[in-house]
C-alpha cells in the first residue's frame, strides 16, 4: 500500500495527477462521483477507477434526472417540470469538480469527487442544490464579496444496527447513553471508538475536524469542523453526514440526524456565516462601531430578520423539522437577534475577522446548500435595501414578543411561495421545484395514520 504521507497527500485531498498515480499503482480501484440531492443526501455512482481516469474525468458521467424529483423513498412523484413520464426521464451529466477530489479512508481503495449537474446540452440544472448555492455565490462575486461558513451538525447514536432499527420500526431502540451528557466525558467515552473513527476518517478525507462534545439528548453528540469557503463547507457536510452513517454501520451501531427523534432535545445544525471581500478583508467588522459590527453586517442581519419567515422552507424542509421549534429548548421560535444570546434565532458572535452570525433555525435534516444559499440571499436583500438593524434582544427571546418562525411545513411553504425575495434570488423554476417537494411531503404525511393516532383513538375515541 502506498504511503500517502510520503506522497504529500496526508490531508486526504488529491490532485487529478495524484489520483492517476494511485490508480496506476493499484491503490485506488473505485471513484465515487456524487452530488447532493434535494434531501441533501449523497447520491451518485461508484465508477471503476480505470474508466474514471480514461473517460469520466474529461466527460463526466450520466444519471437519471429523476434523482432531483423523488420523495424520501426514492419514488418518482408528479409535479416536477424537469422530470416526468411525459418527458421520458432523461439524463443529467455529473461533471466532476476536481477541487473536491479526495480519499475516503473508511472505504478501501476509494476516492470521491463532488459533481455539478448539467443537462446534456451543457446548461446547468438550476434546481440542483449545489447550483442554487453557486448562483448566490456568483451574486456575491459581482459585488466583490465571498462567503465563509461552518455547519454544526448534531446526531444521536444508538447501539442497534441500522437494519435492526429498520426491522423494529425505529421503536424501542437503545441509545448509546442513559442520561444527559452535555459536555460530559465519562458516558461519551463509551462512544469514543466510533467517534474517533469518524473524526479520523473525516480528517483523512481532507476535512479540518475541531473536536467532539456531548449534547443533551441520550446518545447525542456534535462533531465540529473548522469554517471554510461556503461551498467547501457544504460539500464537506454532505460527505461527512453520509460517511458518519457508514462508519457507524461498520461499528454495528446507527445514528440519526433527524431534527426531532423524540420529545427531548432535537438535533440542530447551527450555521455560522460571514462575508469577506474577495481580497480576504473582514467586511463584517468595524472597530469604530460600539458592537464591532460594520454597516454591511448590520444590514445583513436586518435582511435575515426581514426574510427568515419566508425562507424557513430552506432551513426546515421536512414535516419533522417543525417539531424541533419548542420554547425553552435551545431551538429557536422567535425571529430575533442577540449578542451571544442562544434564545434568539440569530446569534451574533466573534469580533474582528471572526465577526459572524449564527443561524440557529436549521435542524440536522437541513439541506445545507439551500440553507446557506438562503442566508446569502436574505443578507444581500438587507444590504441592497440598506435595511436598518433593530436593537439586539438582551433577555429571553422566547418570551419577548417577537414574531415567530412558521410552525408547520405547510405554513412555511405558503410563505415561500409568496416571497418576492426568494423568487428574485433563486428564480421561479427553483421556487416551484421546492414548493412541489413540500407539497409531496404534506400529501404523504396527511394520508398516513400514525402510532400516536392509534394510541389515542383505537379504544378511547
Amino acid at each position: 500500500m502506498v504511503d500517502f504521507a510520503v506522497m504529500g497527500v496526508n490531508s486526504g485531498l488529491l490532485s487529478q495527477r495524484e489520483l492517476e498515480e494511485l490508480v496506476a499503482a493499484g491503490d485506488i480501484d473505485t471513484v465515487i462521483v456524487a452530488f447532493a440531492d434535494m434531501q441533501g443526501r449523497l447520491t451518485g455512482k461508484r465508477i471503476s477507477a480505470r474508466l474514471f481516469v480514461d473517460d469520466v474525468a474529461a466527460h463526466g458521467a450520466e444519471c437519471c434526472n429523476y434523482l432531483l424529483a423523488v420523495d424520501v423513498d426514492n419514488n418518482t412523484v408528479d409535479g416536477y417540470a424537469i422530470s416526468s413520464w411525459e418527458t421520458g426521464y432523461g439524463d443529467m451529466v455529473m461533471t466532476p469538480d476536481f477541487s473536491t477530489l479526495r480519499l475516503l479512508p473508511w472505504q478501501p481503495g476509494t476516492a470521491l469527487v463532488m459533481a455539478d449537474l448539467s443537462w446534456t446540452s451543457g446548461e446547468p440544472v438550476v434546481q440542483a442544490p449545489r447550483s442554487i448555492l453557486n448562483t448566490q455565490l456568483a451574486r456575491l462575486a459581482d459585488r466583490g464579496l465571498d462567503a465563509v461558513a461552518a455547519t454544526e451538525l448534531e446526531f444521536m447514536v444508538f447501539d442497534n444496527t441500522f437494519r435492526d432499527a429498520w426491522k423494529a420500526g425505529y421503536r424501542g431502540l437503545t441509545p448509546a447513553t442513559d442520561y444527559n451528557i452535555d459536555y460530559a466525558m465519562l458516558a461519551s467515552t463509551r462512544m469514543e471508538p466510533l467517534l474517533r473513527d469518524i473524526r479520523l476518517g473525516m480528517e483523512g478525507a481532507g476535512m479540518y475536524c475541531e473536536g467532539v462534545k456531548g449534547e443533551c439528548n441520550l446518545g447525542q453528540q456534535e462533531i465540529g469542523f473548522r469554517y471554510d469557503h461556503a461551498r467547501t463547507t457544504c460539500d464537506n457536510h454532505t460527505i461527512y453526514k453520509n460517511g458518519a452513517k457508514e462508519i457507524a454501520d461498520q461499528h454495528g451501531k446507527s445514528l440519526t440526524f433527524m431534527a426531532k427523534f423524540d420529545e427531548r432535545e432535537g438535533n440542530s445544525c447551527h450555521i455560522h456565516i460571514s462575508f469577506r471581500g474577495t481580497d480576504g478583508s473582514a467586511v463584517f467588522a468595524d472597530d469604530a462601531d460600539p458592537l464591532g459590527m460594520s454597516s454591511m453586517f448590520r444590514s445583513f442581519v436586518a435582511g435575515q430578520l426581514a426574510t427568515l419567515r419566508e425562507m424557513t422552507l430552506f432551513y426546515a424542509p421536512n414535516i419533522n423539522s417543525y417539531k424541533r421549534f419548542v420554547d425553552g429548548s435551545f431551538a429557536p421560535t422567535a425571529i430575533a437577534w442577540g449578542l451571544d444570546n442562544r434564545t434568539c434565532a440569530l446569534r451574533v458572535v466573534g469580533h474582528g475577522p471572526g465577526m459572524r452570525m449564527e443561524c440557529r433555525a436549521p435542524g440536522g435534516d437541513v439541506n445545507q446548500y439551500l440553507a446557506v444559499a438562503a442566508l446569502i440571499a436574505g443578507g444581500l436583500h438587507g444590504i441592497d435595501a440598506g435595511l436598518e438593524l433593530e436593537e439586539p434582544t438582551s433577555g429571553n427571546a422566547y418570551t419577548g414578543g417577537a414574531d415567530r418562525l412558521p410552525t408547520t411545513l405547510g405554513e412555511a411553504a405558503a410563505l415561500f411561495e409568496q416571497s418576492t425575495v426568494a423568487r428574485e434570488a433563486f428564480g421561479d423554476e427553483v421556487v416551484e421545484h421546492y414548493l412541489n417537494n413540500a407539497r409531496v411531503e404534506l400529501k404523504a404525511y396527511n394520508s398516513t395514520v400514525t402510532d400516536w393516532e392509534r394510541v389515542r383513538g383505537f379504544e378511547r375515541l
